[in-house]
């Protein structure tokens, strides 16, 4: 056997017949596969043991020699080797043809290889190999032509005529004559004088031809290669026979199809021996090669063939296709021991790092542990005496359980996995009961909740494993969500609401503006009844010596309330006092206006106070994000389960809860109802008089009851008590929003019907009134629809995500700096006037590209090639600095990845990202991750100006397929100035003409379209004229590649953030630069490279150099921009195109080129099953040494401390 991880690379190419003979182990001759009475392998059958080996371990077919004794000894009464019975996995037979036949994937695939090479359509050769046509293989002195089709009779005539003066052939024979006589190099000769002078179709028909022609010339195969003499037969264990129950057998498809053509082969080779008349023998020879191409490709020409039940039959192509293909099945996933599954229920007194394991399924996964475990105590005596104990799950088991897990991760996953957070580490706790515990703050990263939710737990079983599950994946270090750098473990529903609740402050409740001199002393007066939780109260600033007070506010009071009290008590120490929820007390100091001098009137100036905001859903994330950015992940982890604690006690404490007497009926409802249906009945009076058009008074309709329905919306928000237990809930961000208020207080307002346009009829009523039956029945067609969409759009989310990780999975951090003299220039991404992506996200943990200076002072805030940090964010903004310069994805001149320069931050750590980090597949998680959050509706605007616009998933895939977008808008050729618009009313256009500064231009835009450009305004080639999306290919063709980097990043960006999702720059960046890797050769100057041919951008940099090096002249060439599966499938890789698409196509153009993958990405590396080569699976990370130095005394660090951890040792080393 091969050493698995011994190789660099892998190489497909055709199979000569002789290498075809030289993997067999013996040629099958009969069809038979076992013999029914004996159920043993018949003799040169399918199953032949002589051939693949014996079915029993070390035991020949007769039984003359058994045990492992005798290994190696070949039997000399039945001839069968004596070894291992797994040898019938790897063996391999061989069935000699009695005539060749060709193989469908070189003749029918499009296009045609075997038509390329010989110049013949494929219909023509078609009828050769089937045997309707002869053709002409040497023409001798006769006025025939080679490769000339002559029917049957015509044959007939000329032979009558000129005797064997001409050679003609029919079958495969005819096919493979003219393949070797083929003249390789001449033709290829010819060719290329021909692209001297040749166009159009003949000009592109040549350039296919020499692609082709090129590709066997520089590998070694050969075009007659394509024609089989002698057919491989795979080991018999991949296509299995299996006895059920009752006596009968499953066999696997290619047992019949090879069956099929054993069959006919010696039917054939019977009737040659006979001499049978010529066309019997011509109808045999088809049909075996019928039955070669449905063993093959079943399928792929004529009807497939089929089994019982009329179902067709699997072939070997198929059995490498689709998701069910040896690629995606068996290669790129499979399935692990040591897992087990089970219902998820919440455990909220875990820790971060922990999860409940059921005692049952703890002891089946740990099992071998534990019996190891067992005989190391001498609790049991031997191997077999341990797993007995385990077995019966005796006493002695559970406490030898405990140790073995102890400290020991293991790995939960929740399908779908859409990002990396949907696999983390935890440590076992042993529960009772089956079902997992899992920790509440892990649920937002699995999206996981507690309706019946199943999970997978996985045991790493070598210590690398268990180191890896530790540092990288334990659920407490994944306090970041990759994708935008924000905390993914905030505190939902119970947690918000009970924090919420605890940061409530209230007027005059009981004991208001009493002094405390001590936290201590306040809590005691709440336990006693003193005062209430809400109650403002002032409290000596001197008992807290751990906050960052100033020296001023030392000695002061602080106004404050026991729950602020109770809340800060979970925050680190030197964590600033929060007693309001803005960002000026989360990150420098609690603010001064809530400090009083001693001997103040205190309760008068309380009661004077305006009340403070409690802290939100979103103002809890900001507090963990700003622990996480001072304190490191340990506090954050351990702050965090004290937020946990705390929101679930004091949410149980506030007894808030909802019912019917929450929702109080609106005074002003029936009054704002009365106005809107005057309002439409005016509209509709207007209609009548013929005034304005019916789409006009639709949307006119459509206004006034959205007006009504937002009216009364407002009036809610201003009638409700902030004491309103409902208000606490959607305030809070525990659960609801403001418009399930209004239905549920106000009024349901508009529905859509199933088309998706939007009825003109409201529903007036409430859930509290109650709907009536129509109002009942109109509202379902949404919910219908909601339903439907959800469906779709998973689908849809995830097939997005998968094409995102094919393009991408190769991009990894390579090196720590690619030395680019290019960089991006960020500025805030807005539409019209609104900010959608403001300038201090785009630069934050990026480098810049060229010193930022202060546009006033002119000192330096970020030098050259330093990273922008929050601060030197901040005072890049507060400067007034609208566009930095950055280091940026889209310039790196790293091959196959990143630098960590181009590349900046790791958003799910909050540092600089590490060389092996696989940036690819997290951006491509990231992007494809909230697909499901973003509307499947392209919407109707409805009425007067509008064409649909494309929104949500459907715009993002759009953009990433680079195809043609829905209302596209037009883009101008040319700078300059916009000279004049006209309308031209019965064609119903305008023309806009501009003046650039050579020529001018005029573009017809639709008259409805609404306008971008004004007469007189100053525009750019590749602007927009009119509303709408732009053709990025279009604007690649007026335009430089720059500006399309901008305009798709600016787009992603709008899709999601305009959905209230965020994603990092860098994620987009990533995947655009994946669309633009490759290039078309316009003139090839004097490089090897074929114009018209699609290279790669480095491949064609470096041809370029060596022509230059060798002083001849450059290949020109203009970038392509492809869509993600275009992209996928032209990568250099075929083991990765094959495993995502196209799977018979990519493997046959790569086995004529003879390609040599060399394992850079990481699917290619888990299909033939090596270590990825990212992450801890780099070279420069293996082979390290564990080397001691030192021992750590008292403190103890988590891995985040690093360096600390690394200082500490170096004092005890130097100690």
């Amino acid at each position: 056997m091969v050493d698995v991880n011994n190789f660099e690379s892998i190489q497909i190419g055709l199979a000569s017949p002789d290498k075809i003979r030289s993997w067999s182990r013996g040629e099958v001759k009969k069809p038979e596969t076992i013999n029914y009475r004996t159920l043993k392998p018949e003799k040169d059958g399918l199953f032949c043991e002589r051939i693949f080996g014996p079915t029993k371990d070390y035991e020949c077919s007769c039984g003359k020699y058994k045990r492992v004794h005798y290994k190696g000894i070949v039997c000399d009464r039945c001839g069968v080797e004596v070894t291992k019975s797994s040898v019938r996995r790897e063996r391999m037979g061989h069935l000699e043809l009695a005539a060749p036949v060709t193989h469908i994937w070189y003749f029918k695939g499009i296009p045609s290889r075997m038509g390329l090479i010989l110049d013949m359509s494929p219909r023509s050769l078609e009828e050769i190999i089937y045997f309707a046509s002869y053709v002409v293989t040497d023409a001798g002195d006769t006025p025939l032509e080679e490769k000339q089709l002559l029917t049957e009779r015509e044959y007939r005539q000329y032979r009558h005529k000129y005797g064997t003066d001409f050679q003609a052939d029919i079958g495969a024979e005819g096919v493979r004559t003219l393949l070797k006589n083929l003249d390789i190099q001449a033709e290829i000769d010819e060719l290329k004088e021909l692209l001297q002078t040749a166009t159009g179709q003949k000009r592109s028909r040549a350039i296919r031809r020499l692609d082709i022609l090129d590709a066997f010339n520089d590998s070694n195969n050969k075009p007659e290669w394509m024609i089989l003499d002698v057919i491989p037969i795979i080991p018999p264990e991949l296509r299995p026979m299996v006895q059920l129950e009752g006596g009968r057998f499953a066999t696997s498809d290619l047992n019949d199809l090879y069956r099929r053509v054993i069959n006919r082969n010696n039917r054939l080779k019977r009737l040659l021996d006979l001499n049978a008349p010529h066309i019997i023998v011509q109808n045999e020879k088809r049909m075996l090669q019928e039955a070669v191409d449905a063993l093959v490709d079943n399928g792929r020409r004529g009807r497939a063939v089929t089994g019982p039940g009329n179902r067709p039959l699997k072939s070997l192509s198929h059995m490498l296709k689709g998701k069910q293909g040896r690629f995606r099945q068996n290669l790129l996933g499979k399935r692990v021991d040591y897992s087990g599954r089970s219902v998820i229920v919440v455990g909220p007194k875990l820790k971060m790092y922990q999860c409940g394991l059921p005692k049952e399924m703890a002891l089946e996964l740990f099992k071998p542990f534990v019996m190891r475990e067992l005989v190391e105590r001498e609790i049991a005596n031997n191997i077999k005496n341990a797993k007995r104990k385990v077995e019966r799950m005796d006493e002695s088991v559970w406490n030898v359980l405990e140790d073995v897990i102890r400290e020991h991760p293991v790995l939960l996953n929740r399908a779908p996995t859409l990002h990396r957070l949907g696999i983390q580490a935890f440590e076992p706790v042993l529960v009772e009961g089956k079902a997992i515990q899992l920790h509440p703050l892990a649920c937002e990263a699995y999206n996981a909740d507690f309706d019946g939710d199943q999970m997978a737990v996985h045991v790493p079983l070598s210590d690398e494993a268990q180191a890896e599950a530790r540092i990288l994946m334990l659920g407490a270090q994944n306090i970041l969500n990759p994708k935008d750098g924000k905390p993914v473990v905030t505190p939902s529903q119970d947690m918000v609401l009970g924090n919420y609740y605890l940061t409530m402050e209230d007027d005059g409740k009981l004991g208001e503006g009493s002094r405390f001199s001590s936290v201590s002393e306040a809590i005691q007066a709440y336990q006693t009844g003193y005062v209430h939780l809400h109650t403002r109260v002032a409290v000596q600033t001197a008992d807290l010596p751990h906050k960052p007070f100033t020296d001023e506010q030392r000695k002061q009071y602080l106004v404050t309330t026991v729950g602020k009290l109770i809340f800060n008590e979970i925050m680190p120490d030197e964590f600033p006092y929060l007693n309001e929820p803005s960002q000026v007390n989360l990150e420098e100091k609690t603010p001064d206006k809530y400090f009083l001098d001693y001997g103040t009137d205190i309760p008068k100036v309380i009661s004077e106070m305006p009340l403070v905001k409690p802290f939100g859903k979103k103002d809890l994330g900001n507090i963990i994000a700003q622990v996480f950015k001072d304190f490191q992940v340990t506090e954050t982890s351990k702050m965090l389960d004290r937020m946990k604690n705390l929101g679930y006690k004091y949410s149980t404490i506030s007894g808030i809860t909802v019912g019917i007497a929450d929702i109080s009926a609106l005074e002003e409802k029936p009054v704002i109802l009365e106005k809107a249906h005057a309002k439409v009945d005016k509209i509709n009076a207007t209609h009548r008089r013929g005034l304005i058009t019916e789409d006009e008074r639709y949307a006119k309709v459509i206004e006034v009851w959205n007006q009504a329905k937002d009216d009364i919306q407002e009036a809610l928000k201003t009638s409700l008590d902030r004491k309103n237990n409902i208000f606490m809930m959607s305030d809070s961000g525990a659960r609801g929003n403001i418009s399930n208020f209004t239905q549920l207080a106000g009024m349901r307002g508009l529905m859509a019907a199933p088309s998706g346009e939007i009825m003109e009829l409201p529903i007036t009523s409430n859930f509290r009134e109650g709907l009536s039956v129509l109002e009942m029945f109109i509202s379902t067609h949404g919910a219908r629809k909601g339903m439907t969409d959800t469906a779709l759009k998973t689908a849809d989310s995830g097939y997005l995500t998968r094409r995102l990780v094919d393009v991408a999975q190769d991009v990894i951090i390579r090196e720590e700096d690619c030395g680019t003299k290019q960089g991006l220039t960020a500025r805030a991404i807005k539409v019209g006037n609104e900010v959608i992506e403001p300038l201090i996200d785009r630069i934050i943990g990026r480098y810049a590209r060229v010193t930022v200076r202060h546009p006033e002072t002119d000192e330096v805030i970020v030098r050259e090639n330093e990273i922008i940090t929050e601060d030197k964010g901040r005072q890049i903004v507060d400067a007034g600095i609208e566009e930095v310069t950055i280091r940026s994805v889209f310039s790196c001149n790293t091959q196959h990845g990143v630098c960590k320069h181009c590349y900046g931050r790791n958003l799910a750590t909050g540092r600089e990202v590490e060389v092996g980090e696989a940036v690819g597949t997290i951006a491509a998680q990231s992007i494809g991750e909230p697909g499901t959050q973003l509307t499947m509706r392209t919407f109707h605007t409805g009425g007067v100006a509008g064409d649909d616009i494309t929104q949500g998933l459907p715009r993002v895939q759009e953009i990433f397929e680079a195809r043609h977008p829905k209302g596209q808008a037009t883009i101008t050729e040319v700078s300059g100035e916009v000279a004049d618009i006209t309308e031209k009313a019965e064609e119903r256009t305008k023309v806009v003409t501009i003046k650039g500064e050579v020529d001018t231009r005029s573009y017809e835009i639709p008259i409805n379209a609404r306008m971008k450009v004004e007469v007189g305004d100053r525009i750019e080639r590749g602007d927009p004229l009119n509303e709408g999306s732009i053709d990025p290919k279009e604007l690649l063709a007026v335009s430089d590649a720059e500006k399309l980097k901008n305009y798709l990043l600016q787009e992603v960006q709008y899709a999601y953030r305009s959905q209230g999702v965020e994603i990092g720059d860098k994620h987009v960046e990533v995947m655009v630069r994946q669309m633009l890797r490759k290039v078309r050769v316009q003139d090839p100057g004097d490089t090897d490279i074929l114009p018209g041919t699609m290279i790669d951008l480095h491949e064609f940099k470096e041809q370029n150099k060596k022509a230059l090096m060798s002083g001849g002249q450059p290949a020109t060439a203009r970038l392509v921009l492809l869509g993600i599966t275009k992209a996928s499938l032209e990568t250099d890789s075929f083991l990765s195109a094959a495993s995502f698409q196209e799977t018979t196509r990519v493997l046959t153009d790569a086995a004529i080129r003879g390609k040599t993958d060399n394992l850079i990405g990481l699917k290619e590396n888990v299909i033939i099953g090596k270590n990825i080569p990212a992450g801890t699976g780099m070279g420069i990370y293996s082979n390290i040494e564990p080397k001691s130095v030192g021992v750590v005394s008292e403190n103890v660090y988590s891995i985040n401390d690093q360096s600390e951890a690394i200082d500490a040792i170096e004092d005890i080393e130097e100690d």
